[in-house]
């Protein structure tokens, strides 16, 4: 029998497992979800979703410790530049745009061991559109 975390073995299936991780925290704050992992050539926004007439675009990041530094600190300010313009691209393919729709860019940061995480949200964690 397979535990937990040896199915959660190579990244991809961690990333999976705590971005589903944050989008049920997230849905539990009452945010309703728009898009999950959505790509352009510039990049990847892990949760697109929806806070009131807000409209949110979560970069989910995830450490095992504290050793390597907390996750919200792993969002550098070229990963910030990259979200806007796939922010961007993806506003621009729904017909909307910076002027005519609110927007924020919030990070989930995960902490600790897939049975005992520690997520914190934080909301506007950085300007963008």
């Amino acid at each position: 029998m397979s535990t937990l975390t040896e199915s959660l073995n190579n990244s991809k299936q961690q990333g999976s497992f705590y971005e589903q991780a944050a989008l049920n925290y997230l849905l539990e704050q009452q945010l309703e979800l728009i898009e999950k992992n959505f790509q352009c050539r510039f990049g990847e926004i892990d949760l697109i979703m929806q806070d009131r007439n807000t409209l949110v675009f979560i970069e989910v990041k995830y450490r095992k410790s504290a050793h390597f530094g907390d996750p919200l600190e792993m969002v550098s300010k070229t990963k910030q530049r990259k979200i806007c313009k796939t922010a961007q691209v993806f506003l621009q393919k729904q017909g909307m745009n910076e002027y005519n729709t609110f927007c924020r860019f919030d990070v989930v940061s995960i902490k600790g061991p897939a049975a005992s995480t520690e997520i914190t949200w934080l909301k506007n964690a950085f300007n963008g559109v």
